[in-house]
């Protein structure tokens, strides 16, 4: 036998190996995902802690959807008193700037 003949060989077992051993541990992650996050096909009741965490996730998602578009309004308002108390702090330094001025005389 020829090296190349040795080296086809090796590279054909090599390929079965890995088509055998690939679905084994497939299988194997399958089943352990299965224990933490329950089987894919309960929609009823949920079997497990994870999926109970993804139905409360779920709940509160759907709470706070009516938050947003106040969120928005409120940071337009409070932009709007940005605004008036910039206004102020420069009146109120002048106003210190103008009694430091008389205390001096």
């Amino acid at each position: 036998m020829g090296a190349r003949v040795v080296l086809a060989a090796i590279s054909v077992v090599g390929a079965a190996a890995l088509f055998v051993a690939l679905p084994l541990f497939l299988r194997a992650i399958v089943g352990e995902l299965e224990t933490i996050g329950g089987s894919a096909t309960r929609f009823v009741a949920p079997a497990n802690y994870l999926a109970k965490i993804r139905l409360g996730v779920r709940a509160i998602e759907r709470q706070t959807d009516a938050l947003a578009p106040q969120a928005g309004r409120l940071n337009e308002r409070l932009g709007a008193i940005l605004g008036g108390l910039r206004a102020i702090d420069g009146n109120l330094a002048a106003l210190i700037d103008s009694v430091s001025r008389q205390e001096r005389r």
